[in-house]
């Protein structure tokens, strides 16, 4: 069986809709559907994700059970950067004092893992991670 990563559907508050909408525009995304109570977005690989209308209040706790987070990778660390300032322009702030190097994660000494960790207006942990190469 051949398979591949599909999409990941986000409960979210509505209100916070346009939230997403910009996020994944700046990270050059394309808007697959945006209608009443949905946003879906995709990136270049045919990975999607959905932003919809959560039918309950409880609120996501990223270290408990479930998904902890998700990331997006990018192609260069100038590009990690670039989200830091775009979120900062929000009033969205790094958090585990990223952005930062991760050496933990790399797989030799001519390469890195730098990135940034945040949070969005519905506790969604996002990481926006650039691995490759050291510049």
């Amino acid at each position: 069986m051949q398979t591949k990563f599909g999409h990941l559907v986000f409960s979210i508050d509505t209100e916070n809709t346009a939230f997403y909408r910009d996020l994944f525009a700046f990270l050059e995304w394309q808007v697959l559907y945006d209608g009443e109570g949905m946003l879906g977005v995709g990136d270049s690989n045919g990975v999607s994700l959905w932003f919809g209308s959560a039918t309950k209040s409880a609120a996501n706790d990223y270290d408990g059970p479930g998904m902890n987070h998700f990331a997006v990778s990018t192609a260069a660390q100038a590009d990690v950067d670039a989200a830091v300032a775009y979120l900062a322009e929000r009033g969205i702030a790094p958090l585990f004092e990223t952005p930062r190097h991760r050496p933990d994660f790399t797989f030799d000494e001519a390469s890195t893992y730098y990135q940034v960790m945040f949070e969005t207006p519905d506790r969604i942990l996002v990481e926006i991670v650039y691995t490759g190469p050291k510049s």
